[in-house]
């Protein structure tokens, strides 16, 4: 009889805690619920990365002429196992192009051209400027700018499977690619509460963004910068696990629903033997 009672005060323990936990739908984990699948949404303009101080960028110049070409452009610098050299040209090792650091005030030393201020251009802009200047000085009359960020990275935290700081190919990437990066939320990230922290022309921008809603898509966190913070907060569940072994078993609730149980379970089963 002792045995049957002990079993039944721990089922009722169970019960307790379980109840004290909250319980996900499918209206708090799934994105994009309202969209119309019949109608067609305007994409938002991607005007590309802008480029910031301390942005590190490659820039080669090309041309018919290799010879005057190659002045426009930095050496290689090709690593050996256990030590460094700089040259012009490959040799056994890992080559990789020296690239240009933006200044604090935004500019950067190009040879031939000297100082020139890039910051708030893309890309395609910081070409299409050096292309000219190299043309109006009469240095090449055919020259082919190319342009890519070095250093576009950004790190996505909190409730995703796998957080950390990721490299970035190209320069496009979108808040949802960042995220599949990550490998999804977890189960426990709130997706109406994903925040972006953006850090541009010296000040930090805060977004937040509700990835069950389409609205998403007009964000301006929607198309990430580099150097961008992405933070998944943790939902009530999360959070009712990380304090229901501390708090609620500490709580007199807990304690004072168990005992009432227990004087219930009690009296039932005296109340049956007295029966027998």
């Amino acid at each position: 009889m002792k045995l049957k009672l002990y079993r039944i005060l721990a089922i009722a323990a169970i019960g307790l805690m379980a109840a004290g936990c909250s319980t996900t739908t499918y209206q708090q984990i799934d994105y994009l619920q309202d969209l119309d699948y019949e109608a067609q949404l305007n994409m938002k303009e991607n005007k590309g990365i802008v480029i910031q101080p301390q942005d590190q960028l490659s820039i080669v110049v090309s041309s018919r002429n290799p010879e005057l070409a190659a002045s426009l452009n930095k050496p290689l610098s090709t690593y050996l196992v256990g030590s460094e050299i700089t040259s012009n040209r490959a040799s056994s090792g890992t080559s990789r192009l020296i690239g240009y650091v933006v200044d604090n005030s935004g500019d950067l030393e190009f040879p031939m051209l000297g100082t020139i201020h890039v910051a708030g251009l893309n890309r395609w802009e910081l070409q299409d400027m050096l292309k000219q200047e190299i043309i109006s000085r009469g240095i090449l009359m055919d020259p082919i700018v190319t342009v890519e960020y070095m250093n576009f990275r950004i790190s996505v935290l909190g409730e995703v499977h796998n957080p950390g700081m990721y490299s970035v190919t190209g320069d496009k990437i979108t808040l949802l690619g960042a995220i599949s990066l990550a490998n999804d939320l977890t189960i426990y990230g709130r997706r109406d509460n994903v925040t972006v922290i953006r850090e541009q022309n010296g000040k930090r921008n805060i977004y937040k963004v509700d990835l069950r809603s389409s609205d998403l898509f007009e964000s301006p966190a929607y198309y990430l910068q580099q150097n961008d913070v992405i933070y998944v907060y943790p939902n009530a569940v999360r959070a009712g696990q990380s304090t229901i072994n501390e708090n609620y078993f500490k709580s007199g609730s807990f304690w004072i629903s168990l005992a009432s149980v227990a004087v219930t379970v009690t009296n039932f089963v005296l109340t049956v033997t007295h029966l027998k």
